[in-house]
């Protein structure tokens, strides 16, 4: 531990450059998953969703990212029963393994779990220097649960969204006009689910903190305003006036596209609020550490530099790699219109959304799969398209082996190297 003590500046420097290493790996795949069904269903182009996914990646990282981050931080692993070097050199190879795994996965566009792999990596590293006991199992255990029921959950909201939809809107004499009435209720719903996490958790960050009652009421203002500001809106837009079915669906589907982008936002807002964690979790324990002079009970809050680096390396993959993945997802397991869509993407945020807020993180990939055939099982099962999702599930279980294999290997060349270096 002298050693890393030593050299603590150098050593911080290499975590920050894996960690952006893992945050750019994220941005690549996960956001690319968050992002493929606006593009998907042809409401943004490639460059205008990632121009949109910057921004709110960005602001949902450093605005509500820390919950998560603590969770990633300090409950997967028993830090009491690691060496303390054990552990700094641990944390950076696991960055190192899962920045690695993901860039490789999202050059062959394998739509992958940055949470699958960022954990996998910490465990294989947890293993070989103290065993099974410094495993924390039952956060595991909790983690794998959500792994399966929030993918459910997200499933069965776009289900019920999506035939709400269906029935009220496409089944009805004149959708377009059903539409124009209904509309402004799912914008309703979706500006409440991303206030109230900016409300609760981000305010924090510049002063500001309203209790629970004063969160949900400033929200529910808010949600309000944005109804009524699309009822204005869609009572007076244009539309094209036709006695043809056909039109009026079309129509309808236009009144949707302006939803795709409302969804849009706040499925990146809710990502990055989520999934930030995967990159700074680990890079934010070896600050603490090496800052408290190997002192790793010691608590320290999520340093500004370490969000901003997150949210940096998230938008940086997105922008530069994002393309292939996000073509995968975005009409690969189920033909997406914006409607549908729509419905996914307002499930898979707010899922999200509720997994950020207890601290509890999940896998983006698999809420957004799992929402993506809740819409498709609203038309049946021939709807979806059952080889691509077979596909998508092996990349899911391999990635963990892979990323505890590779932080396996990393370890012991990094220990290698200290030994040789002392």
């Amino acid at each position: 531990m002298d050693f890393l003590l030593a050299h603590s500046h150098v050593i911080i420097t290499i975590a920050a450059l894996f960690a952006f290493l893992m945050s750019w790996g994220i941005g690549a795949n996960d956001v690319s998953n968050a992002m493929g069904t606006s593009v998907g269903t042809k409401t943004l182009t490639i460059k205008q969703a990632i121009i949109l996914a910057i921004i709110f990646e960005f602001l949902g990282a450093y605005f509500a990212g820390g919950e998560v981050a603590s969770t990633i931080k300090d409950d997967i692993i028993t830090a009491d029963n690691i060496p303390t070097d054990d552990l700094v050199i641990g944390m950076i190879c696991s960055l190192l393994s899962a920045g690695m795994w993901l860039i490789l996965a999202s050059y062959f566009s394998w739509p992958v779990s940055t949470t699958h792999s960022i954990i996998g990596a910490i465990v294989g590293f947890g293993l070989v220097s103290c065993g099974f006991e410094s495993i924390n199992w039952s956060m595991i255990s909790g983690i794998v649960g959500s792994w399966i029921i929030t993918p459910v959950i997200a499933g069965i909201i776009a289900f019920l969204l999506f035939s709400h939809i269906s029935r009220y809107i496409f089944c009805r004499f004149h959708p377009l006009k059903h539409a124009i009435i209904i509309t402004p209720y799912y914008v309703f719903l979706t500006i409440l689910t991303i206030s109230i996490v900016t409300i609760q958790k981000g305010l924090k960050h510049v002063a500001i903190n309203l209790n629970t009652l004063e969160s949900w009421f400033v929200s529910i203002v808010i949600a309000l305003l944005a109804a009524i500001i699309a009822r204005i809106i869609l009572r007076n837009k244009k539309f094209e006036n036709t006695l043809e079915a056909k039109r009026h669906y079309v129509n309808v589907e236009k009144v949707f596209s302006i939803l795709m982008i409302l969804t849009a936002c706040a499925m990146a807002f809710a990502h990055g609020s989520n999934d930030v964690a995967n990159a700074i979790g680990p890079l934010a324990s070896v600050s603490s550490i090496l800052e408290h002079h190997g002192d790793i009970a010691a608590q320290s809050k999520i340093p500004f530099w370490v969000l901003l680096l997150g949210a940096l390396g998230m938008v940086t993959g997105l922008a530069t790699f994002g393309y292939k993945v996000m073509s995968t997802v975005g009409s690969g397991i189920t033909a997406l219109t914006p409607s549908r869509g729509f419905a996914a993407q307002l499930a898979t945020a707010s899922t999200v959304v509720l997994a950020s807020g207890t601290g509890l993180p999940i896998s983006t990939t698999q809420t957004l799969v799992g929402a993506i055939m809740g819409v498709g099982l609203a038309r049946g099962i021939a709807a979806i398209n059952l080889t691509l999702v077979r596909n998508i599930v092996v990349s899911w279980v391999i990635t963990v082996p892979v990323g505890a294999f590779f932080a396996i290997i990393f370890f012991y060349i990094a220990k290698f190297i200290i030994l040789l270096l002392n």
